[in-house]
């Protein structure tokens, strides 16, 4: 969410940030909310010079009551009683029109950073730079479900039966690879200087609309019912909901925080052979990091975030790029966002295995993460994700990148100790 006074003074940049987006729909918002919130001030200045004279009558009844002038006291008091009835509706106008500039500055997206490429979905994005050399070996490599199969290692008949599609049974040395790379990821990261945490797995209502927005809300988010809480769609909707409503001391800056968590998404329009399998899934583990740190220090955090994904990756021989996302394929609160994608030897082709946002003071702003600087003023921190590691949809490309022509997988050096010593499964 954008700062409102930036708004009022800022209209025609807010509106080609808009148009940037191209959510042209949204453009006649900017001049509501500033009509709106012109008469929300509006109210308010009635109402603190309706409570200023409310102070000062008060005197005068005390005064004038002490002098025996009861007919004039009385006088005043049903003034008092009648700006107080205007007071209060004044008051209610006020918080109603408070509600509506709230409920559409949330819809308006933020303001992107200048080097984002301007497009109007992900095929605009633009690749940045390719790590590792991708290999098309000379034997063909199987569908991911078929490999893991081939090891007795997924099960999704079960689970169909037991949850709907969507979800899986993994199993024997597949099911050990997935929790080995959770366990390495969260090693690798605490390697980094990341402090590791296991958050709540369920949220408010009020974390949830601090953390995204509406759209992804809907698309995204699983609702308890008859209570406010929803399952987490990421570990970084409750790591940033750790610090809501927290004034933070600014030399114990950045906070580098990596968390596990089971993750669980509709996934709605999720359609198309990629899709079968544990590719999308609506339900998945994951490794995140997150950072909480000074707005002047926030574009270096973003690099180091996405570097160490690329590091990781690299370290298990699977080659990666990385993808700048262009503006229309930018969720409203992100600055700035890169995916990760890994070299997949089938497909001939990389896909999505992470990506890294920076959201500036967007997502602070709404849950009212402030810091305090040694003067004892206040501003609002920003905030930066990233993906680590999400199995089982990096298990596809750990298996078709470590694949072997008699269908055994190398097990890479850096993941041994935690496959049991274990070089290969076959």
């Amino acid at each position: 969410m954008i700062d409102l006074k930036y708004l009022r003074e800022n209209p025609e940049i807010v509106k080609q940030n808009i148009k940037n987006k191209f959510q042209d729909h949204k453009l006649p918002l900017v001049d509501e909310v500033i009509a709106l919130d012109a008469q929300s001030r509006k109210a308010k200045q009635e109402a603190d010079a309706l409570r200023a004279s409310r102070n000062v009558i008060s005197k005068q009844i005390g005064a004038l009551m002490g002098q025996g002038k009861k007919d004039e006291a009385m006088a005043l008091k049903a003034q008092v009683q009648k700006d107080a009835e205007h007071l209060t509706e004044l008051e209610a106008q006020e918080r109603q029109l408070q509600e509506k500039v709230n409920k559409i500055m949330m819809t308006i997206p933020n303001i992107i950073d200048p080097s984002v490429p301007i497009g109007k979905d992900d095929s605009c994005n633009v690749e940045i730079e390719k790590y590792g050399e991708p290999v098309v070996p000379d034997f063909e490599i199987p569908y991911h479900t078929e490999i893991m199969e081939k090891f007795q290692g997924i099960d999704l008949d079960a689970a169909g039966k037991v949850a709907g599609n969507g979800f899986y049974y993994l199993m024997g040395d597949i099911a050990r690879l997935h929790s080995a790379v959770i366990s390495y990821a969260r090693d690798f990261m605490i390697g980094r200087g990341f402090t590791y945490c296991v958050p709540p797995f369920m949220i408010r209502s009020g974390v949830v609309t601090g953390v995204m927005s509406f759209e992804e809300m809907d698309a995204m988010m699983y609702k308890i019912e008859g209570e406010d809480l929803y399952l987490i769609g990421t570990s970084e909707h409750s790591m940033i909901g750790k610090f809501i409503d927290t004034i933070n001391e600014e030399e114990k800056l950045p906070y580098t925080l990596t968390s596990y968590s089971p993750c669980f998404r509709k996934e709605k329009g999720a359609h198309g052979i990629e899709e079968r399998g544990v590719y999308r899934i609506h339900q998945f583990e994951k490794q995140e990091m997150i950072v909480v740190c000074r707005p002047e220090e926030s574009k270096l955090w973003y690099d180091k975030l996405w570097q160490n994904t690329v590091d990781l990756f690299r370290t298990l021989d699977i080659p990666v790029r990385t993808l700048e996302c262009c503006s229309g394929d930018l969720a409203d609160l992100k600055v700035k966002s890169c995916d990760v994608e890994a070299w997949s030897p089938r497909q001939k082709k990389y896909f999505e295995v992470g990506s890294c946002s920076n959201l500036g003071d967007a997502q602070a702003r709404r849950l009212k993460i402030r810091v305090k600087d040694k003067d004892g003023s206040k501003y609002f921190a920003h905030t930066l994700n990233n993906t680590v590691a999400a199995p089982p949809r990096m298990l596809i490309a750990f298996l078709e990148n470590n694949l072997n022509a008699d269908g055994s997988v190398n097990i890479p050096a850096a993941l041994q100790p935690y496959m049991g010593g274990k070089t290969k499964i076959e």
